[in-house]
């Protein structure tokens, strides 16, 4: 028996939530990466480490989020534990991967093209392990062509994300950046979720194995979504944001700001300090120099 399928159980409500969890998680990422390409080598594989937990927090969040609006009308929906926290750390493993390559390589055509790729890849492998842990009195059936298309929106915007996060700077850039990535997962999530159809089988026993949905997602979310908001408070500036700045040069014992103390000085002042900083001298007829 065919079963009907509702992925917006809830209305807009997961979707917009789900969208806006993958961007907060590639806006911490995508901004770890850049700062590990443009800054050298200082802290890189710390940078690179958080901003991969970030993406791979970020995507699993959201893929769950937005599970929790999926609805099979006539069963009831399961998840398997184990399988679900190992959607997880594939998903935080491969796109570290793939994180890892465009940081220690640059951007250049061929780690962004590679990382792209390995972190798409990554986005697509957490999505359908994190299917596969679905428990249901049933059978999940994909279409191969959607699946197929759902890896390449993923692949793709992975690797235009990457790219607008290390190449273009700025806060819009960033801000952008983090909206491919977040259009990236939902994108690739919900085309994949197109793909779904759910075989029911005849006889079937309302109790299914693994914990029920909010049961089991709900409190898993929230250690994800600490981790994010944290992650935020290290990651961005307040001051830079705001467009302060972050430093102070030093003046005569004196804190200013470093535009301030850049900002050259009025003739006058110049002139005062010349006359109250250097020593005037003069050449006598005897030929000697006095001051």
């Amino acid at each position: 028996m065919q079963g009907t399928v509702d992925g917006f159980g809830y209305g807009l409500v997961t979707p917009v939530a789900a969208y806006l969890m993958a961007c907060l998680g590639g806006a911490l990422g995508l901004r770890c990466t850049a700062r590990a390409v443009r800054n050298g080598r200082s802290f890189r594989p710390g940078r690179l480490l958080l901003g991969a937990s970030a993406i791979g927090s970020g995507i699993w969040s959201m893929h769950f989020i937005a599970m929790m609006g999926f609805r099979v009308e006539e069963v009831s929906i399961g998840y398997d534990r184990a399988t679900t926290f190992a959607s997880l750390a594939v998903g935080i493993v491969m796109v570290g991967i793939g994180i890892f390559v465009v940081g220690h390589r640059g951007a250049t055509t061929m780690s962004l093209v590679t990382g792209g790729t390995i972190t798409g890849l990554g986005v697509a492998s957490m999505h359908y392990l994190g299917m596969a842990g679905m428990r249901l009195p049933g059978r999940l059936e994909y279409d191969t062509v959607t699946v197929a298309l759902s890896v390449v929106i993923a692949v793709v915007a992975a690797t235009a994300a990457l790219w607008a996060a290390v190449s273009v700077r700025g806060f819009l850039a960033s801000l952008g950046a983090s909206l491919v990535m977040g259009l990236a997962v939902s994108g690739m999530h919900y085309t994949g979720m197109a793909a779904v159809s759910v075989h029911v089988h005849e006889a079937v026993d309302t109790a299914v194995a693994g914990d029920p949905p909010a049961a089991l997602l709900a409190p898993m979310l929230v250690g994800p979504a600490v981790f994010l908001l944290l992650a935020g408070v290290v990651v961005y500036d307040p001051l830079r944001a705001a467009g302060k700045p972050d430093r102070q040069a030093h003046t005569d014992g004196r804190a200013v700001p470093r535009a301030q103390a850049r900002r050259p000085a009025a003739g006058g002042e110049r002139r005062a300090a010349v006359r109250a900083g250097s020593r005037i001298s003069r050449r006598d007829p005897d030929g000697s120099w006095s001051d």
